[in-house]
């Protein structure tokens, strides 16, 4: 009898303590990743994107606000990434803490350093991001910068656990301190490697990791490759013996292979999401995984 109500009092602890977590929704798996380091048992975290979807193009599904116009926490990009569908779900849901300058509004781009905001904005050149690029997390050290943020919403909205937010932040940081290491090692001998990508999504990281993107198979962002602009490719890589073109898992191989084809070079699919493959589950395993695919197309 003793031993019954025991396991019945501690069930009841249990449940008291799933809901007092805080609810949490994200855009996108990356964000989900750090919220819940950040969090550890006292978050609960959705992602509405997945992995190997193109974040700028999401289907605003019923679920989704259902998840919204529960959560305590909503934590976007930012920087226009998710205009065609956010606005959508976050007005349907109707929960004030998680509209725009809410408590539980979180732009996970504030205080990070910015590349590529335009001077001026002309539509004819494709699609422009207005505030800089939104690809901003493919920067190991825009995680931390993302981490802080995180860790001071929650600290906020749950200061009983503030320690541990502020605990797990440090853990944060220093793995990505020893990471970093570890990956600019791995990549070090390839520094200022010139290669090609499908899209505009990867400056944080070519900035972090010293390599050179040349040109794009995209004749503008978001415009569908072109015959004429696959065939400037194609000279660009032979004159300048580019072997890589980085391709990402939501565009078509079509474009690249045939560029491949035809130059002598390689396609190589990167991760830009955390589960864009099933081993990548974390924010430093889609490091792990980038890092040692270029390593392997490099040699």
């Amino acid at each position: 009898m003793k031993k019954n109500i025991i396991f019945i009092f501690s069930l009841l602890l249990a449940v008291s303590s799933s809901y007092s977590q805080l609810k949490i929704v994200t855009t996108i798996p990356d964000l989900k990743s750090i919220a819940e380091f950040i969090g550890g048992d006292r978050v609960d975290v959705f992602s509405i994107a997945t992995g190997y979807q193109n974040p700028h193009f999401v289907d605003p599904k019923p679920s989704y606000i259902l998840k919204l116009s529960k959560a305590d926490v909503f934590i976007t990009v930012g920087l226009d990434l998710e205009i065609g569908w956010v606005p959508a779900l976050l007005n349907s849901a109707r929960n004030q803490k998680i509209q725009k300058g809410g408590e539980g509004y979180v732009d996970a781009s504030t205080n990070i350093p910015l590349l590529q905001i335009p001077t001026s904005v002309n539509r004819g050149e494709g699609d422009i991001h207005i505030f800089g690029n939104p690809h901003y997390w493919l920067d190991p050290l825009n995680g931390k910068i993302i981490a802080q943020t995180i860790t001071n919403t929650l600290s906020r909205l749950d200061p009983e656990h503030q320690t541990q937010f502020q605990s797990n932040f440090k853990k944060f940081n220093e793995t990505i301190d020893t990471k970093i290491k570890e990956w600019e090692g791995k990549l070090n001998r390839f520094k200022n490697t010139k290669v090609i990508a499908y899209h505009n999504e990867w400056p944080y990281f070519e900035q972090r990791f010293g390599l050179k993107i040349v040109d794009f198979l995209e004749p503008k962002p978001g415009i569908p490759p072109t015959p004429s602009q696959l065939a400037k490719i194609i000279n660009v890589m032979k004159r300048e013996q580019i072997k890589i073109i980085i391709n990402s898992p939501y565009f078509t191989a079509e474009s690249a292979e045939l560029v491949a084809r035809n130059s002598g070079g390689k396609v190589l699919t990167l991760a830009t999401s955390v589960g864009a493959t099933a081993e990548i589950k974390t924010y430093f395993d889609l490091f792990d995984h980038n890092v040692n695919q270029l390593v392997t197309a490099l040699q």
